[in-house]
C-alpha cells in the first residue's frame, strides 16, 4: 500500500492492492452486510443509490473538531469501477464536509483500490488535525479490515 500527502494537505490518498477481483471488492464497498464488518457502526444502512442519505457513528474527537456521528450521501457510483460519498460532521458547527471516492482498477487476478478523501481546510487546525488522524486510520484500520472481510468471502 502506498500513500501520498504530497503538498496537497487539502486530500488524503491511498493506493491499496488486494488479492481480489473487482467483483469482490465491489461487494465489499457497496453490500451493506459486508460494510457493516469493515466501516464505521450505520454502514448497513448503505443502498447503492445516487442521494440516499444515512449515518455513521465513531469515537468522538474533540481535538479534530469531530462529533463521531457523520452524515453520509451516495454522490455517485459506476459498478465494480467507482464509488463516490459525501460526509459531513452531524454537527453543523464542525467543519468537517469531505468527499470520498473509491476507485477500483483491475490488476491481474486482484484490484488496485484507490481511495481519496477530499475537502480538508489546511488553514483550520482542527482540520489539519482530522487529515493526520485520518490518513493513519485509513492505512492502519480500514484497509486492513477491509482486506479481512474480504478474506473471510
Amino acid at each position: 500500500m502506498s500513500t501520498s500527502s504530497g503538498d496537497d494537505l487539502t486530500t488524503i490518498r491511498v493506493d491499496q492492492f488486494l488479492p481480489h477481483p473487482p467483483a469482490k471488492v465491489w461487494r465489499a464497498l457497496t453490500e451493506p452486510g459486508l460494510l457493516a464488518r469493515w466501516q464505521m457502526p450505520g454502514s448497513e444502512d448503505f443502498r447503492l443509490e445516487v442521494g440516499h442519505r444515512y449515518r455513521m457513528t465513531s469515537v468522538p474527537r474533540p481535538n479534530a473538531a469531530f462529533s463521531g456521528v457523520v452524515d453520509v450521501q451516495v454522490l455517485a457510483y459506476e459498478p465494480e469501477r467507482m464509488l463516490c460519498v459525501r460526509w459531513a460532521d452531524a454537527d453543523p458547527v464542525n467543519p468537517a464536509d469531505w468527499t470520498i471516492t473509491w476507485t477500483l482498477e483491475q490488476e491481474g487476478r486482484g484490484t488496485r483500490l484507490f481511495l481519496v478523501h477530499e475537502g480538508f481546510d489546511p488553514d483550520d487546525p482542527a482540520q489539519s488535525m482530522a487529515r493526520t488522524v485520518m490518513s493513519e486510520g485509513w492505512r492502519s484500520h480500514v484497509m486492513r479490515a477491509l482486506g479481512q472481510t474480504l478474506d473471510q468471502l
